[in-house]
């Protein structure tokens, strides 16, 4: 079945362009969440309005992104580790906290937004990303502290 992409979709391609996809798929999923429309002579017509709700829709979205994104780069966040002998930490710092200390802070965030190779496991000062969207990306200083 042909359609049109209304949105982005993942492994299937981008707003406005059409691709051949299978039947159940189109009828199950694309089309009621809205993520495309069959590909009719009228709605190949109107294309073109498809593509400028998408840039209206994504324009807003990241003048919303940067916002956030501009309150966050001004939060320095502290936290604070176990330490044993050796200034071994006990436990780590993981997306999760730095989420919880992000809300403390007064900005909403999502757990999914904060980009960690791995949990923190040493004390010191990081700089940890924090991708809103896809071209909105914060860098928040975290500061891990020895506990007293």
């Amino acid at each position: 079945m042909k359609v049109i992409l209304t949105d982005d979709v993942v492994n299937v391609g981008e707003c406005g362009q059409t691709v051949k996809v299978k039947t159940g798929y189109a009828r199950n999923f694309l089309i009621p969440h809205n993520l495309a429309i069959p590909a009719t002579k009228g709605n190949l017509k109107a294309i073109d309005n498809v593509k400028k709700e998408k840039e209206l829709r994504d324009k807003k979205r990241l003048r919303g992104a940067e916002k956030i994104c501009s309150s966050l780069e001004k939060l320095s966040l502290t936290t604070e580790l176990v330490v044993g002998e050796d200034d071994r930490v006990f436990g780590s710092v993981t997306s999760h906290a730095i989420a919880d200390l992000i809300k403390e802070a007064g900005c909403e965030v999502e757990r999914r937004w904060i980009e960690l190779d791995e949990p923190i496991k040493a004390l010191g000062v990081y700089t940890i990303k924090v991708k809103v969207e896809k071209d909105a990306v914060a860098n928040v200083k975290l500061l891990v502290e020895k506990k007293a």
